[in-house]
């Protein structure tokens, strides 16, 4: 798994998983959890994790929706 980016707005993430479910790029979201219970200081962002061969095309999705700011 590779880190594509990373923030704390749920409809963000939401609609990035909505559009990776759509071209079938599986990803997964970490530190869900711990951003919650650190409450709402946004301290812990939470990361979209994907395949390292769903990547470049998670990356240009990204990219394409205006969120150019993906890690790797």
């Amino acid at each position: 798994m590779k880190e594509l980016i990373r923030c704390n707005d749920p409809v963000l993430i939401s609609y990035i998983l909505a559009l990776f479910e759509d071209e079938d790029i599986d990803a997964v979201v970490l530190d869900e959890h711990t951003s919650i219970l650190e409450g709402s200081i946004n301290a812990i962002q939470r990361r979209i994790m994907v395949t390292e061969k769903d990547h470049g095309r998670a990356k240009q999705i990204l990219e394409d929706i205006g969120e150019g700011e993906a890690q790797g």
